[in-house]
């Protein structure tokens, strides 16, 4: 695999993923838009770091971000998990309510 595959690779992702965030009303499929934005995002910063300079200290710089936005998804699915419950409605019209 080369840098130019990867990166087309990271590049469709992110445009899947701002596809899917920009045309979707539901909570959980807009989040879903971000984390395969982020995920292409990371798949090119880490092929960067791959090919060239192949030290570890970018893929544990890489680990330590996945699970930050790990715990970041983990949160959101809880408030978009509020907000059905309490609402009985998970699109994003409804989510301006969480601001009072």
């Amino acid at each position: 695999m080369t840098l130019q595959t990867v990166l087309l690779v990271a590049a469709a992702l992110f445009c899947v993923g701002l596809y899917g965030a920009i045309s979707q009303q539901v909570v959980v499929m807009v989040m879903m838009g971000l984390e395969l934005m982020l995920n292409g995002v990371i798949l090119a910063a880490g092929a960067f770091w791959w090919f060239l300079s192949p030290a570890p200290d970018g893929q544990v710089l890489l680990l330590v971000v996945i699970t930050a936005m790990t715990v970041e998804m983990a949160m959101g699915f809880a408030v978009a998990t509020l907000l059905h419950r309490s609402r009985g409605s998970d699109m994003t019209d409804m989510a301006t309510d969480l601001s009072r």
